[in-house]
């Protein structure tokens, strides 16, 4: 293990997380089929339309601190988030090594800018995928929920499904 916050994955760890993570949300990578994963449970997706009209990026930066907060309060000292970009480098952050506990430093944004983001605890257990077609981010994880739900629908609104079935309207 590196003392560095952020590390490039080698290709055989890369390969077999890409692998595990294909196996275990059965990720259907498409412009048209949606949701791209089976949303496990628990689960809440929001859509980031709420983000198209941001002058001066205010709503995505709340967004994006949201995320990297709950996601370094979610992962305790010494463990590292799996930062995945599909067909693009990734990574193995440390948010504990970052500076100020999590928001400087990421080597991505959990907003999927025109690529499929995904944040990964190093057991699955918990994450986001952020779908750029669909213009979706899903949390998943009780502890991940727990910590970025309120303030994530603070910025987004109401989730569009939970547990991978459309949200209650009442």
């Amino acid at each position: 293990m590196t003392d560095r916050p952020v590390v490039e994955l080698d290709g055989v760890e890369e390969r077999t997380i890409w692998d595990r993570w294909l196996a275990e949300f059965a990720f259907r990578p498409s412009v048209h089929v949606f949701p791209g994963i089976r949303e496990p449970v628990p689960s809440a997706t929001w859509s980031l339309d709420a983000l198209n009209d941001d002058p001066g990026y205010l709503k995505l930066d709340r967004f994006t601190e949201a995320v990297e907060q709950a996601l370094a309060t979610c992962t305790p000292d010494g463990e590292s988030v799996l930062v995945l970009d599909w067909q693009h480098t990734c990574y193995r952050v440390r948010p504990g090594l970052l500076a100020g506990g999590g928001r400087s430093g990421w080597p991505l944004s959990p907003y999927p800018d025109g690529d499929y983001y995904i944040f990964l605890a190093q057991d699955f257990s918990l994450g986001s995928f952020g779908h750029p077609w669909e213009h979706t981010i899903c949390l998943f994880g009780a502890a991940l929920l727990a910590a970025a739900d309120d303030a994530v629908s603070g910025v987004l609104g109401r989730p569009e499904r939970r547990d991978g079935k459309p949200a209650s309207t009442g």
